[in-house]
Order: C-alpha cells, then structure tokens, then sequence
C-alpha cells in the first residue's frame, strides 16, 4: 500500500471532525494519521466539561493506532476551524515524538485547507524527553 497524499489525508482529517465532540468550544478538529503500510486512522477532538480529561483529535488517532498495533508512521493532517491553523499541544507534541517521531505533520484550517504549514514532529519538539532507547519502531 502508498502512503496517501497530502491532499487526501487533510480530507480525511476534515471528514473526522464529524464526529467530534466538542460541546463546550464548539471547534470541531479533525486528525488523519498515515501508518507506513497505507492506512490512515482518524480521530476527532473529545471534550469534556472537566476540561484536563478533554482528548485532542491527534491523540485519539494516535490511541487508536497504537491500540490496533500500528507502530511505523509517515504523516498526520491535523485540521481546525482557525487562522491560523491549530498546531499540536504539548501533550500531543510529546506522544507524536515518542511514537511518531520521523512523521511529516500538516497543519490546515479546515474552511480553507488549501492554506497548509508543515512540520516534521522532530521540528515541533526538538529537545524531546524520549525515555526508552527502543521504545518505537519510529523514534
């Protein structure tokens, strides 16, 4: 399997955020994560009114990836209401690092997804707390 485009990741990112959650902000993100075999997992925004157990889209398409045994990553589309568009938090910067680390990132506005920024993971946390030597296939 390819990995997908650039073009038809951000789409899926921007399909995800149909199924956020996101009663308290009302900004629906979606994420797309593209696994070296081709496959692409999704993950929408979960919120909560206890704001600290709020889950970002990223996260959850990272979850749900790991949880499936995926563990080689080339790209994540990260998509948002925003402009600029949203870049990762330092929560999703830290777990991207330590199981995405050679992942391309893009970064869209999702009314707008022509306008595109991109990012390795590497970029986003270059001075990373990476724990175990062989703790992924990807770092």
């Amino acid at each position: 399997m390819e990995t997908p485009s650039r073009d038809n990741l951000i789409a899926a990112a921007i399909r995800a955020t149909d199924h956020a959650c996101a009663p308290y902000s009302g900004l629906r993100v979606g994420a797309a994560l593209a696994t070296s075999s081709g496959k692409v997992i999704t993950g929408a925004n979960v919120e909560s009114v206890s704001y600290g157990l709020t889950c970002c889209a990223e996260r959850i398409a990272l979850f749900k990836a790991l949880t499936d045994g995926e563990r080689d990553f080339e790209a994540m589309a990260l998509v948002s209401p925003a402009s600029p568009a949203f870049t990762p938090c330092g929560a999703c910067r830290q777990l991207l690092v330590e199981y995405a680390a050679n992942a391309v990132l893009w970064c869209a506005d999702s009314r707008n997804p022509s306008v595109i920024k991109s990012f390795t993971v590497k970029e986003l946390m270059p001075e990373a707390l990476i724990s175990l030597p062989n703790h992924s296939k990807s770092s």
